[in-house]
């Protein structure tokens, strides 16, 4: 046999544990797949990512079965994720607080993302928004930093998690604008959200998916979005360049990730299947709905993004001094 030499008998007795190794492959998956989310359900990664586990599930005819794994500053998730067999069976849900944002804020990283974690591709982008309670008077983004000037430490601005892009965001809006208002973080953006139509906190920031039915509704009341133009959802309401803080944009976006040993050719079916699931004609029109966009690409090009925006927020993070209270 080529190759094998006079080891050819070894080599023959190889072959069926390889030939069993593709096979397998070629079978995944076939059994349901773990995939964990980092944060309560209701939040905007969980909205978005329950859209993807139905998509996923369709391509791969395999159950997505959503874990909610909240805590540690996004962290917790990562934890189990990295803890779990890289047997391609256990997946992550990772929004960019998890994975560019958090690790900034933290004395002690129990993951380093970019080393125990593999990319399998990025699922979407969008804007966040800044929201207020409707029992404030406020009606722009003005308002509140005329007021917030006047009135440091009087208003307060819930978010789903510490190191969440909401909270995130705002300490860039109170370093950009040099106002003064106390962050008060929440285990999941749908509690923030209850407080926030209770007026038990006055402001928030966070992302349209889940944010689009409350301002519709008129629960609250949308200020200003966060990207660098206005959502095609709510066209009547500005960026927050446009509401008097020039230079200001944040995008965020998700992505899935896996054990950082999960073999490469079942990151190849996974990443081949996710690019389908986000663009099939009903994946895109329900991420459409919650106000982002289907975002389909290779595991490099998530990768190169993550490490793009760590860098970024890193160094926004360490010019406003923010840290997990």
């Amino acid at each position: 046999m080529q190759g094998c030499g006079d080891k050819w008998f070894g080599c023959l007795a190889g072959l069926p544990l390889l030939m069993a190794l593709s096979t397998a492959q070629a079978a995944y998956p076939e059994r349901p797949i773990r995939m964990i989310v980092p944060q309560n359900i209701g939040s905007s990664t969980d909205n978005a990512a329950r859209i993807v586990a139905i998509e996923l599930s369709r391509e791969i005819n395999q159950q997505i079965v959503v874990d909610n794994r909240p805590g540690g500053a996004l962290q917790l998730g990562l934890e189990l994720t990295v803890q779990a067999p890289a047997d391609g069976y256990t997946i992550a849900y990772a929004p960019i607080g998890a994975l560019a944002i958090a690790p900034h804020l933290l004395q002690k990283q129990s993951v380093n993302a970019l080393r125990d974690l593999a990319p399998i591709g990025q699922t979407v982008s969008g804007h966040q928004m800044i929201l207020a309670s409707l029992k404030t008077p406020f009606t722009n983004l003005k308002e509140v930093i005329d007021y917030a000037k006047k009135n440091p430490d009087k208003l307060l601005n819930g978010s789903s998690s510490n190191g969440a892009p909401g909270h995130i965001g705002f300490e860039l809006l109170k370093t950009m604008t040099g106002i003064k208002i106390v962050h008060v973080p929440y285990k999941g953006g749908a509690a923030a959200l209850v407080d926030l139509m209770s007026g038990q906190v006055q402001l928030m920031m966070e992302g349209l998916n889940s944010v689009t039915p409350h301002v519709k509704a008129g629960r609250v009341r949308g200020l200003a979005v966060t990207g660098p133009a206005r959502s095609s959802i709510f066209p009547e309401i500005p960026t927050v360049v446009e509401a008097g803080v020039p230079g200001f944009v944040m995008t965020v976006w998700h992505g899935m990730v896996a054990p950082a040993k999960t073999p490469q050719a079942m990151i190849k079916v996974l990443n081949a299947a996710l690019n389908k699931a986000v663009t099939s004609a009903d994946g895109a029109r329900r991420i459409a709905a919650l106000g982002s966009e289907p975002h389909p690409g290779t595991p490099e090009e998530f990768w190169k993004l993550v490490r793009s925006d760590r860098e970024r927020w890193g160094e926004v993070i360490k010019r406003a001094g923010a840290k997990i209270d």
